[in-house]
């Protein structure tokens, strides 16, 4: 079987599925510094399509207004790498999806763009689901654009896979 991830990622968006799957959950993305790389991930399961909604790709700050509904002034006030902004890339994608669950990622993949606050590998992430808490993380990732982007797609599965444990343990007997 031939995939556009690795095996190690591969892994980890089949355990996204299983844990969807068994509470009747859809998941949505919202990327801008992966491009499309974590719903590739995702569809490379077979099956997904039972699972997965939709990923939304913004690249631009325009489209992440227009497509996800983040505001204008948290763009200029926190920048389109920002935790501000992942978490209305989270929450629009949600609102615009019939997902139960969806993933932001925003940061700077390389091997341009990154400043002294700001630096190359910084990659912002939010996780929000319809009922519990947003969750935002920012890391860092050393390494050229690919191994970045390939890094960034790891954590926003892995944490897809938290929020769905975490779900479980509040529901009790779920």
């Amino acid at each position: 079987m031939e995939t556009a991830v690795n095996s190690a990622t591969l892994d980890l968006a089949t355990r996204l599925g299983a844990l969807l799957e068994g509470r009747g959950w859809r998941v949505a993305t919202a990327e801008s510094c992966t491009g499309g790389l974590v719903a590739g991930a995702i569809t490379d399961v077979a099956g997904s399509s039972g699972w997965f909604e939709r990923g939304f790709v913004t690249y631009s700050n325009e489209a992440k207004t227009e497509m996800l509904g983040v505001r204008a002034d948290t763009l200029a006030a926190h920048g389109a790498v920002s935790e501000a902004t992942a978490w209305e890339m989270a929450t629009g994608a949600l609102e615009r999806s019939g997902a139960d669950i969806a993933v932001a990622i925003t940061g700077i993949a390389g091997p341009s763009g990154g400043s002294p606050e700001k630096p190359v590998g910084l990659v912002c992430f939010a996780w929000a689901r319809r009922s519990g808490p947003l969750r935002s993380s920012t890391r860092r990732f050393a390494g050229d654009r690919a191994a970045v982007r390939q890094a960034a797609v790891a954590v926003a599965l892995e944490g897809l896979v938290e929020q769905i444990a975490a779900a479980e343990g509040a529901s009790g007997d779920a």
